[in-house]
């Protein structure tokens, strides 16, 4: 089996990649500091696969530890790069944390790599690149706008720092920039899910939260925004049809299928949707009537966007297989075992 380094391997996100990866006959190797996941993600995978998966409890940031685990873990194909704070709210309050890790971080990683002869890096990108956008859905061609966040610079920063690494004279590298939208739902097991340290920041473990009476109300943050009934649009993908993106994208990597040293796909949907429609979805598959909260917009929130996920489907036959019904009823299942 092909080992795959998965950066912050035990998050919402990584750690459905990992089951993904295993359940394709990769031989995942989780790295994850916790600062922003739980231990307890590690038995869930564990009881999903079958088996145990190598955990390095370190920091991405750190040079030193990271080479010591390319050393532990002799023969790694290939980096998935999940590792990085990833809440738009949150980066407005502490902006200089965002940029030591989510862009620290990556740049040890592709100092280190190399080191190894390692060359092939899927990154986690996002939709936030694309700033406001002018026209929906977005392209990959959409131009990149000012972002409405640190987080969203962050992740152009990212970016722009693999494409000029990768275009360096003599460079190896040979990057996969899934730029996604708005993951959301769980292992259809309920082994393993979104578990947010303290208030959730995403719409869907608070929406669960509020459901479970752990919440006291729900606040849809805008109202007044140029849209069907007024609350922002997102594209929501489920978290294990954006897991098997990553895999998808590491094997044509691997099999060295790629254009350019440096591809990106968006990875959504296709489909726009409402807060208040996820609102409402959520009560028809749960049968919770939530307490709802209209409120003011919120900093850093782009009122509209959604892809055009065509260029994935053309190129990595890449396709969602889940509804918005369907994830949600995942979610909902998740958060009724913690």
């Amino acid at each position: 089996m092909k080992k795959i380094l998965v950066t912050g391997g035990a998050g919402y996100i990584g750690s459905h990649a990992v089951v993904e990866l295993a359940q394709a006959d990769f031989q995942p190797v989780i790295i994850d500091n916790f600062s922003n996941s739980r231990e307890s993600a590690l038995a869930g995978i564990e009881a999903i696969v079958g088996r145990p998966v190598p955990i390095y409890r370190i920091d991405c940031g750190d040079a030193t530890a990271l080479r010591g685990v390319f050393q532990a873990e002799p023969d790694i194909a290939g980096v998935i790069h999940f590792a990085a704070y990833k809440a738009v709210g949150e980066s407005v309050d502490k902006p200089l944390a965002y940029f030591q890790n989510n862009v620290g971080s990556l740049l040890t990683l592709l100092q280190v790599m190399p080191e190894f002869g390692v060359e092939s890096l899927v990154f986690s990108s996002s939709c936030t690149v694309y700033g406001i956008p002018d026209a929906l859905p977005v392209t990959e061609a959409t131009p990149t706008k000012p972002a409405s966040s640190p987080y969203g610079r962050t992740k152009q920063m990212c970016e722009e720092i693999v494409h000029d690494v990768a275009g360096a004279p003599g460079s190896q590298l040979r990057t996969i920039l899934l730029r996604y939208f708005n993951p959301i739902g769980a292992h259809e097991s309920a082994r393993i899910g979104e578990l947010p340290l303290g208030v959730p920041n995403n719409l869907v473990p608070f929406i669960t939260q509020t459901a479970a009476g752990l919440r006291e109300k729900l606040t849809v943050y805008g109202t007044d925004y140029d849209t069907p009934d007024g609350s922002c649009i997102r594209d929501y993908i489920h978290v294990v049809d954006l897991a098997k993106a990553h895999v998808t994208a590491v094997q044509r990597l691997l099999d060295r299928k790629a254009s350019a040293p440096v591809e990106t796909f968006n990875v959504g949907t296709g489909r726009g949707n409402t807060v208040l429609e996820v609102v409402r979805t959520f009560e028809e598959v749960s049968g919770q009537k939530l307490n709802v909260l209209l409120g003011a917009r919120r900093a850093g929130d782009v009122p509209a966007i959604f892809a055009d996920a065509t260029h994935a489907a053309e190129v990595l036959g890449f396709r969602t297989e889940t509804s918005l019904a369907d994830s949600l009823a995942s979610s909902w299942l998740w958060q009724q075992t913690l």
